[in-house]
């Protein structure tokens, strides 16, 4: 069996990955708004930028399947990747599939109504719906420092939301008022299906099997079932007069393609995080793409600084640090706590043995 590195440069594979997320993470939410900056009748229909991104995703995660089986067992054997991929259990998947496509779908709408930094920070409201969910659907217990952080997290979310005097003249002038709830509106549905997508994925790999398909065969999966509700209800139901009328690639331009191939790679950098990074990582890479996606819109976009908006980032920041930190085992939590009693007892009589003299 091929040994398989965990490290490419003498770097390891978890710093190349959180290094990957953090400029997908910028890069997308970037790039996706200056796509909607066009006039209304060069825009490309967005259904179709989700179905070509799920596409290429499945052409790169059979790549890395296919080099992932011949690196383990020094050959490649078509039936026992299709075996894997269409397995028995493999129809579970259709759910999260279809979820994230509608995510995928919502983001498009928010970021077109919302500037790049205000979807980037309230987008990560996911973290408040994935707590929830899996607390209802896996029964997880959370510590009160979590608790706590997704309170901070949500008031944080709600100071960035509130429309500073930038956006009420922009609002005024244009008679478009309904332009920020849209998009607030779409974010927050967008993360109660990423919520609801992740903690039911977390439920399916967590099932006990005899042998779990590699993290390369799920993303497979995923992108597999998504191509069907991606093609039926957004390129078909969504945009399907658009399409006709304008054709299936109309409005691409360089930009265009630079969103589907970050949102292409993007389950794809989780993944390799998932494997090879922990939580605590992942969300100091999420901090750092909240605070580029920041200076990347006062730059490129003119969005307007304020002090509230300020103070809903930091809140924001701390809450995702604290979310991302480890709970103290009960075990040591017990341990800890008998240790302190003992050194107690110790200070009031003496060392062991002998009474303290007063």
């Amino acid at each position: 069996m091929a040994a398989i590195s965990d490290a490419f440069l003498n770097i390891p594979y978890k710093y190349w990955s959180l290094v990957t997320l953090v400029v997908q993470n910028s890069t997308l939410v970037i790039v996706m708004r200056y796509s909607r900056l066009v006039p209304k009748e060069e825009l490309y229909s967005t259904a179709t930028a989700v179905f070509m991104a799920e596409l290429i995703k499945l052409a790169l995660s059979l790549w890395f399947a296919i080099r992932t089986q011949i690196a383990e067992k020094n050959k490649f054997s078509a039936y026992d990747l299709y075996s894997d991929v269409f397995a028995a259990d493999a129809w579970k998947l259709m759910i999260p599939a279809a979820l994230y496509t509608v995510q995928n779908n919502l983001q498009y709408i928010a970021v077109s109504f919302l500037d790049a930094a205000t979807f980037q920070v309230t987008y990560q409201l996911k973290i408040l719906t994935t707590a929830l969910f899996s607390v209802l659907m896996l029964k997880r217990t959370l510590s009160g420092m979590k608790w706590i952080s997704l309170v901070i997290l949500t008031i944080g979310v709600a100071l960035v939301s509130l429309p500073n005097d930038y956006d009420k003249t922009k609002i005024s002038s244009k008679d478009n008022g309904l332009e920020q709830f849209v998009g607030l509106g779409a974010v927050s549905v967008a993360c109660v299906l990423s919520g609801i997508a992740g903690v039911y994925f977390e439920k399916v790999l967590k099932e006990k099997k005899e042998k779990k398909p590699s993290v390369w065969v799920r993303n497979i999966q995923l992108s597999f079932f998504s191509l069907f509700p991606a093609l039926v209800l957004g390129v078909w139901w969504k945009d399907g007069n658009l399409v006709s009328e304008r054709g299936f690639f109309y409005g691409y331009s360089p930009v265009v393609w630079s969103v589907i191939l970050c949102q292409a790679i993007g389950g794809l950098i989780v993944a390799m995080v998932v494997k090879y990074a922990d939580n605590i990582l992942k969300g100091f890479a999420t901090s750092i793409s909240i605070i580029l996606s920041f200076i990347a819109s006062v730059i490129l976009f003119a969005f307007p600084v304020t002090l509230i908006f300020l103070a809903g980032c930091v809140l924001v920041l701390v809450a995702t640090y604290m979310y991302s930190q480890p709970d103290v085992p009960k075990e040591y939590s017990s341990l800890a706590g008998q240790v302190q009693m003992e050194a107690f007892k110790e200070d009031e009589s003496g060392p062991k043995g002998e009474m303290r003299q007063s």
